[in-house]
């Protein structure tokens, strides 16, 4: 009868402890543990003894990991380790493209108002030459664009050779035509002045006349409109 109390009291012991609420791992280690059977209290803890202090050390171990835990939050979250993507030994790294880089087109050269053929061309330095021999590279170069007005001109001939060699009453219409002076070699400022001329802008107004006034004999000459005096010219239409 005694013996049985004790075996109750024993079991009642243990079945205490287990509801307590204690970490899953302190009910394992109990029943890791056999069921002694004892005759006394004393003899329960002699005999139960090791196991309480056990599982008081466990649970000593469980509450420090739980504090440590609380106060330390951003421990709670494990940090995933980087991923690693393998790439095939054989494939190569694709090169950056590479930027287009737009360039500005070179300006295109203004075309020409009148073309002309490269002898025509020098007929024409010599002709300005001839006329304005004395005058500066802009009095050359208006002289030559009198020439291209005449050109566009219905009131006279439709080309630069035509209107150079233009015959009006008994003389031509150019003096150095008419004294042979056109057949002098041209200069090099009177060839660039006639490049300039067959591409610019500025047509001295549509000018188809000039003269100096101070060795003009043809009174007419001197009724025309004046556009402009370039050095010892006046340009007139």
């Amino acid at each position: 009868m005694k013996n049985t109390y004790f075996k109750k009291v024993a079991v009642a012991c243990v079945a205490t402890f287990a509801f307590i609420g204690i970490h899953n791992s302190t009910v394992e280690a109990i029943t890791q543990y056999q069921i002694v059977n004892v005759d006394s209290l004393a003899e329960i803890g002699q005999a139960y003894g090791p196991i309480m202090d056990e599982m008081e050390q466990e649970n000593n171990q469980y509450d420090d990991k739980k504090e440590f835990i609380l106060n330390k939050p951003d421990l709670v979250e494990e940090q995933s380790p980087e991923m690693e993507v393998e790439v095939p030994a054989d494939t190569e790294p694709q090169a950056a493209e590479p930027e287009m880089v737009t360039q500005e087109a070179a300006p295109e050269p203004a075309p020409q108002a009148v073309s002309i053929s490269n002898e025509e061309k020098d007929l024409f330095a010599r002709l300005v030459e001839a006329e304005a021999k004395g005058e500066s590279y802009e009095g050359k170069v208006a002289v030559a664009t009198v020439v291209l007005n005449r050109v566009d001109s219905p009131e006279f001939p439709n080309t630069v050779t035509e209107v150079i060699n233009e015959v009006v009453g008994t003389a031509y219409a150019f003096s150095p035509v008419q004294n042979g002076e056109i057949n002098n070699p041209a200069s090099d400022e009177a060839i660039r002045a006639v490049e300039e001329a067959l591409t610019r802008q500025d047509r001295l107004n549509d000018s188809v006349y000039f003269y100096n006034p101070e060795i003009a004999t043809d009174s007419w000459i001197t009724t025309r409109e004046v556009v402009k005096t370039v050095g010892n010219h006046v340009f007139a239409k």
